[in-house]
């Protein structure tokens, strides 16, 4: 083989390395701006406060809460968390820039404690969904 051939095959060898590349970049994120929620079901419930909005989400026995902040981009403490009646809290928290969630719980047909926090602001909703 020639060394023309060669520096061929090495440069569509690079072309697609490059390309496969950027398509890895872009696809999440059109993903995630394609869907900013991710939990299943219907939603059954909102539940707005001052620094942002948790959303509750039914399906079949399962129970799903995400927490969106007012303004999205900038990291900020930020929890989502859910309770069946006597079972332990599932809980996602951190500094977060754009959710906190999904969260999901098998409640069945037990009643649900739903929490949110964005920064300062927060929601506590006792038994909901009985």
């Amino acid at each position: 083989m020639d060394s023309g051939a060669i520096r061929r095959r090495l440069a569509v060898g690079l072309a697609l390395l490059t390309a496969s590349g950027v398509l890895a970049v872009a696809v999440p994120a059109q993903a995630h701006a394609a869907a900013p929620t991710r939990c299943e079901g219907r939603k059954v419930k909102t539940y707005p406060f001052s620094t942002g909005t948790l959303y509750v989400y039914k399906r079949g026995g399962h129970v799903c809460v995400i927490t969106l902040p007012k303004k999205p981009g900038r990291d900020q403490w930020m929890k989502a968390s859910v309770q069946a009646y006597r079972a332990r809290p599932v809980t996602d928290e951190g500094e977060r820039n754009r959710r906190a969630g999904p969260v999901t719980i098998h409640a069945g047909q037990r009643c649900v404690w739903v929490k949110a926090r964005v920064g300062r602001g927060s929601v506590s909703k006792g038994w909901i969904l009985c």
